[in-house]
């Protein structure tokens, strides 16, 4: 019955996918707080003007892809496609900016309508880290490194490369863009249908196209480099000596950029060749005039995102779930203290499974089922004594221990 499939381009999360998934979350939440970064959760959905102000009307995620509707109060509302704009919404909406700098990192579903692929859905998760407040360097520095150590931890930094772009402060970029419009305006007739679209209104994102016909103009186009203005190559030199002086390696890719105006400075993208066409793992960069934008104060900010699906199938494997211990009640009227056992068991720092129905025979096919390490049987003898069974289910040896030792016998299946 269709009624009961998962819509198209979502997925569930559970075993090993919903450990990858948690392993990810977690090793990126440890990461950013020894950099001392917040945690902080905004609303999957916000009033559409947020998302339109800060993706520009042209692009291809405000025209295509975003999940809109109207609510029954008539409100125009949209399913977060990205995670930035949120944030700089609660810094306004929550009087924030009276603190800064402020350092957050978030993790959560995010949402567009676009073709499925392998690592990429329509309901899709994301890491995320935001720097606010803070105009030098050594921001976009921080967030690169903290992006690079939680790679690491991840084990899988040797497979990812760092490219790095500037895109020069907005003297720079204006010069830049009147450049590229001239360039391209000579090849107008040879360009995609969706760039002659973006040539007026948003031209770098031309730099960005996949099509075959752009890609071989755009070879040819003026570089951003030979556009900086002094300012501007002072940044992002000292972008690129300290991420000499820590040993983050890097690859220059002149061809890296954001289309949207609010972008300058630093821009970055960790990828790999690992997943196919689709290399891209996490990106980020500088927004000083997102929060502008957005109706704020100005207010420096750079951060990154990062999808979990593509980090997960990348990452070595996690530990799998524990093995539990499987308190075996004989007899009915073992249930109670089965059940007090169970819990003090658990309060100790066991992980114990206590079977719901069944005779000896069938709680302990339940117990070797499930991965049970050991079984600590109680029945009638048992009860009588004061003691329990404990069988060791991966070798079947068992002995007869009291009630009073049984945790520290235990302590060898933690």
């Amino acid at each position: 019955m269709s009624s009961l499939q998962p819509v198209r381009g979502t997925h569930d999360l559970y075993a090993e996918d919903g450990r990858r998934h948690r392993h990810v979350v977690e090793t990126a939440r440890t990461a950013a707080e020894t950099y001392f970064y917040d945690e902080i959760s905004t609303p999957i959905f916000e009033f559409s003007e947020v998302f339109k102000r800060t993706l520009g009307d042209v692009s291809d995620i405000v025209t295509k892809e975003m999940y809109s509707f109207t609510d029954r109060g008539g409100e125009a509302l949209t399913l977060r496609p990205e995670g930035t704009a949120g944030v700089c919404r609660a810094l306004v909406s929550n009087g924030l900016l009276q603190n800064l700098p402020l350092k957050f990192f978030y993790h959560g579903p995010m949402f567009r309508y676009e073709r499925p692929q392998k690592g990429r859905q329509r309901q899709f998760h994301q890491i995320g880290v935001e720097l606010l407040g803070v105009a030098r360097p050594q921001a976009d520095v921080e967030v690169i490194a903290l992006g690079a150590r939680i790679l690491d931890r991840l084990g899988i930094r040797g497979r990812i490369a760092l490219e790095l772009n500037t895109l020069g402060d907005t003297e720079s970029r204006q010069a830049y863009r009147q450049a590229l419009v001239a360039y391209l305006s000579g090849f107008k007739d040879g360009l995609s249908e969706d760039s002659r679209m973006r040539l007026d209104r948003n031209p770098l994102r031309i730099l960005d196209s996949k099509d075959a016909g752009d890609r071989r103009i755009v070879a040819d186009a003026p570089l951003f480099s030979e556009h900086l203005n002094e300012a501007s190559k002072s940044f992002f030199a000292s972008v690129t000596e300290d991420l000499d002086r820590l040993g983050i390696e890097y690859r220059l890719n002149p061809h890296l950029v954001r289309g949207l105006d609010y972008y300058c400075h630093t821009a970055f993208e960790f990828t790999t060749d690992a997943l196919g066409a689709q290399g891209t793992v996490m990106a980020g960069g500088r927004y000083d005039g997102l929060m502008e934008m957005m109706g704020g104060p100005a207010t420096p900010g750079v951060g990154w995102a990062a999808g979990i699906e593509r980090l997960a199938m990348l990452a070595v494997a996690p530990q799998a779930q524990r093995r539990p211990i499987a308190v075996v009640p004989a007899g009915e009227a073992a249930h109670g203290p089965a059940l007090q056992l169970a819990e003090r068991l658990r309060a100790a720092g066991f992980t114990v499974d206590l079977g719901y129905s069944g005779n000896l025979g069938k709680r302990m096919k339940r117990a070797n089922k499930i991965g049970a390490v050991a079984a600590v049987i109680l029945g009638e003898d048992e009860l009588a004594r004061n003691g329990v069974t404990l069988r060791d289910l991966d070798s079947g040896e068992q002995e007869a221990l009291p009630l009073t030792s049984l945790e520290e016998r235990l302590a060898r299946y933690r």
